[in-house]
């Protein structure tokens, strides 16, 4: 299985950062895609991030890039792929919306259905306020071009809410950014164990 990971946007991207500066996403998701590349790395998969760049690449290319691995993969089951961000809920200030969240896009697979399941389910038990569309229904749908234009299962993980303020101690906490890679982590296991049995 080859495990490609998205760390969102780039340094030159404008706004996403919390209202005080101290959390940027650009940087938040790339810290959190290298911990969680190594983990993965040492428990023994293939993993690539997309995005080696500092500044911003756009979607286009970044599905590019992603439908290139699937390319030469097997199948395209056996490559999957996790978009890492974090969410806003208005473009400037403090906002009292808070929580973690997974999406899928309008033309999701079956794989990557379950993989978002798996990673909400991985979430919920590191104690992460969850964001359900529906109490049935794990994952959002949206017409997202990371996972609408990859080949391969994919999921966008909106990673708590950068204008949050209890959401931001939580995310620039070692204990949070902890929680955060585990969580992908195990989410990512338990969908690898689940489609492999």
């Amino acid at each position: 299985m080859k495990i490609l990971l998205d760390n969102g946007h780039g340094v030159n991207t404008a706004g996403k950062r919390s209202p005080d500066g101290r959390l940027r996403e650009f940087a938040y998701t790339r810290d959190i895609a290298a911990r969680l590349e190594q983990k993965l790395r040492g428990a023994g998969f293939d993993v690539q991030r997309i995005v080696p760049e500092e500044f911003d690449v756009s979607l286009s290319e970044r599905c590019r890039r992603v439908n290139e691995v699937v390319r030469k993969a097997p199948r395209s089951r056996d490559v999957l792929l996790v978009s890492i961000h974090c969410n806003a809920a208005a473009s400037s200030g403090w906002q009292k919306a808070r929580g973690w969240s997974v999406y899928v896009s309008l033309n999701a697979s079956q794989n990557s259905r379950i993989l978002a399941s798996h990673l909400e389910a991985a979430a919920r038990q590191q104690g992460l306020t969850i964001r359900r569309p529906s109490p049935a229904q794990p994952w959002h749908v949206k017409n997202l071009a990371m996972c609408r234009d990859t080949n391969c299962p994919a999921v966008l993980t909106e990673n708590l809410f950068q204008d949050n303020l209890e959401d931001v101690e939580f995310l620039l906490s070692e204990r949070g950014r902890q929680a955060i890679v585990d969580l992908h982590f195990n989410g990512i296991i338990n969908y690898i164990k689940d489609i492999e049995k």
